[in-house]
């Protein structure tokens, strides 16, 4: 199996789609290196892990700083001596009207969905081209394809990534680098997104839109494993992933 004793960096990984994946990769195999900003969920999540035979290690980490980043993909090659797989998780959504000029809450949007992506990125690039291989995986969303009322900013964030992954994939194959990229658009999955949102129309709105259709992060968990356990020589490129009931 292609996914055993891969080094997989993953941040957001204290909850929600990160820590489903890291506790999917732990048990087929990976040696996975967690970032995410709340320390105690990230103890707890290793040595839950590695209570189950699985092999761990975490640093405190916040995407918005690029030093952070690139500590994680210095605390893989340290402990594992490699990385093979980063993904991207880490991200927020605030959702709400553009004329509620909730600013401060569209720059959080662009410093962890965007720049945070770019941070991670940057930070593990230098590696992944001197040694020929590697796999970015990002968490996009369905708002990443198509617009809707109260997701401008996020949606924007979401598009960026899109345009960013594929350039990086074109970019890759170009320069013989073998750099393999993966985005994900996920729709309604049980997350703590929601809990980011300050706008009370939109927060239930989306409150009701997700108790209605909203599938487990497990899902998403699945589909990260596939496209790593793909062959170094086939890239999947994007996924979109939702409930089967939900009309998104």
């Amino acid at each position: 199996m292609a996914i055993k004793d891969k080094v997989v960096i993953i941040t957001g990984a204290s909850s929600g789609i990160g820590a489903a994946t890291a506790r999917l990769l732990a048990a087929k195999g990976a040696k996975l290196v967690l970032g995410a900003r709340r320390k105690e969920r990230l103890a707890s999540l290793v040595a839950e892990l590695e209570a189950s035979g699985g092999s761990a290690v975490y640093r405190v980490t916040d995407v918005t700083d690029p030093r952070d980043s690139e500590a994680l993909v210095t605390l893989a090659k340290e402990t594992y001596g490699k990385v093979d797989v980063i993904f991207l998780n880490a991200g927020l959504m605030p959702s709400s009207p553009l004329s509620a000029l909730k600013t401060d809450e569209w720059d959080q949007m662009v410093d962890v969905n965007l720049k945070g992506v770019l941070h991670g990125i940057a930070a593990v690039l230098p590696t992944f081209k001197e040694q020929k291989s590697g796999h970015v995986i990002t968490t996009s969303s369905v708002a990443g394809l198509k617009a809707y009322p109260n997701g401008a900013v996020y949606g924007a964030t979401k598009w960026a990534v899109r345009e960013l992954m594929e350039v990086l994939r074109m970019e890759s194959a170009e320069e013989g680098s073998n750099i393999r990229t993966a985005t994900i658009y996920p729709a309604a999955i049980k997350t703590e997104l929601l809990s980011t949102i300050t706008d009370q129309a939109a927060k239930e709105g989306m409150t009701s839109l997700y108790d209605t259709y909203q599938i487990g992060p497990e899902s998403i968990a699945e589909i990260v494993a596939f496209a790593i356990d793909q062959p170094e020589s086939t890239n999947i490129s994007e996924f979109t992933v939702g409930p089967t009931a939900q009309p998104w």
